[in-house]
């Protein structure tokens, strides 16, 4: 399953993978900013969020929690193999990947 996520977000246009960090976790990025973080070897994703939307899928899912190493505000660390569909982590995987293409300039989103 982890690896239907990690492919659904490299067909993202322009996204590219990064290790910044060495093998674990994997980034994935769009203009040089992160929108997807796998934590492969411990079987998490991180993803950023606008903050209300956050708080409503941590009260109601018990598989999306606070960011883990983020801003615990504007990212949610997503339980890959828990109680999610997968169609639910693909719809946070499309707003994180909005959020950040929304927050780049102009010139950089008309490229994209």
């Amino acid at each position: 399953m982890k690896n239907n996520f990690i492919e659904y977000c490299l067909n993202k246009k322009g996204a590219i993978k990064d290790y910044p960090l060495g093998h674990d976790p994997l980034a994935i990025k769009i203009a040089g900013k992160i929108f997807a973080l796998f934590y492969e070897e411990k079987g998490y994703l991180n993803l950023k969020c606008d903050p209300v939307i956050s708080e409503n899928l941590r009260e109601q899912h018990e598989d999306v929690r606070p960011g883990y190493h983020m801003n615990k505000q504007h990212w949610n660390t997503i339980i890959l193999e828990g109680s999610l569909t997968e169609s639910a982590i693909f719809e946070m995987i499309d707003h994180s990947y909005d959020l950040v293409v929304k927050n780049l300039p102009k010139s950089i989103r008309e490229s994209i």
